[in-house]
């Protein structure tokens, strides 16, 4: 399995490497959505899943989202936006621009790997198993 993960933040961009990491993921870094897109050209694979920060210098994942949805041989890349932007209309607009999943700064581990399952792109954890206790 193979990830993108896009955010101006360098600290940002190793937590979701090591959280797609922990999950069975090689991952490729982006910086902005430019550099994104020019390291989609050039590496072999299309990733399984781009992680794709909101607010970003060059060019913003809103507009990544778009170029990519225009590129036909990435057009079916699963994109996820990882973003601090909460507003219900910001999130509509990501979505209608072709991002399958929305997920809020800050995040644990375990809201990515759900988003990562509810895509198909991991297993599902299973329910915790309540203890059972003998009075």
């Amino acid at each position: 399995m193979l990830a993108l993960v896009v955010d101006d933040s360098s600290t940002m961009r190793h937590i979701l490497q090591r959280i797609v990491g922990g999950l069975g993921f090689a991952a490729y870094e982006a910086g902005n959505g430019q550099e994104a897109l020019d390291l989609l050209v050039e590496i072999p694979t299309v990733p399984d899943v781009a992680l794709i920060d909101w607010n970003m210098p060059v060019m913003d994942g809103l507009e990544l989202i778009r170029h990519v949805r225009k590129m036909p041989p990435l057009r079916d890349m699963c994109m996820m936006m990882v973003t601090t932007e909460a507003e219900h209309s910001q999130m509509v607009r990501a979505l209608a621009a072709g991002a399958h999943e929305y997920v809020l700064k800050p995040f644990t581990p375990e809201i990515i790997q759900q988003k990562l399952a509810y895509l198909g792109l991991v297993r599902p954890q299973p329910a915790p198993v309540p203890l059972l206790h003998r009075t």
